[in-house]
């Protein structure tokens, strides 16, 4: 017998910044001007993507002077907080419970139901708050993308890249072990 999704009104209270940062999601959520928004996380093309991204940022941080962090909260205005899929903070940042700092760079890894038109308010955010480094990673359709003011950049030439730092990620590698896993 298959189970039909259970309706959820929209949310029509709203919450304040100290109730949501005393309040423990599962997973974390974004808040965004007093509403929770969910995340879409949890599948496996997604989550995998951020465990290798997370493992290869690991294997590289006293090279690439990095520290990767995986779901944190960054404030990037003052009632508005993401999660990115993953963080990366130059090593020796001081560290705080949630950024209030731009990190070096963020990404974030679509699953199924996410659109880049949707991540515009987000990376737009990003942008303004002073995150010069944003990638989307999409593992269905095989692409990642580089976020500027000028728009969504396609990687080129199969890399994806932080200028003026040795980080360097091989789309093809990457997706090759996605594929095998």
């Amino acid at each position: 017998m298959a189970t039909l999704p259970i309706y959820e009104a929209p949310q029509t209270e709203f919450v304040s910044v100290r109730e949501y940062l005393t309040t423990s999601y599962r997973p974390d959520c974004d808040y965004v001007d007093g509403r929770i928004e969910e995340r879409n996380v949890g599948e496996y093309d997604q989550s995998y993507l951020q465990t290798m991204l997370a493992h290869l940022f690991m294997n590289h941080q006293e090279e690439w002077g990095v520290r990767p962090l995986t779901d944190v909260r960054v404030q990037v205005m003052a009632t508005r907080f993401r999660v990115p899929d993953l963080t990366v903070i130059r090593a020796g940042t001081p560290r705080e419970r949630i950024l209030t700092h731009p990190p070096l760079l963020v990404i974030e890894i679509l699953s199924p139901e996410d659109r880049l038109s949707r991540m515009t308010e987000r990376t737009d955010e990003y942008l303004d708050f002073g995150i010069e480094n944003i990638w989307i990673i999409d593992p269905a359709r095989r692409l990642a993308y580089r976020v500027t003011r000028a728009g969504f950049e396609l990687a080129p030439a199969g890399e994806i890249t932080v200028p003026e730092t040795p980080i360097r990620v091989v789309l093809s590698e990457l997706f090759a072990e996605l594929d095998r896993a």
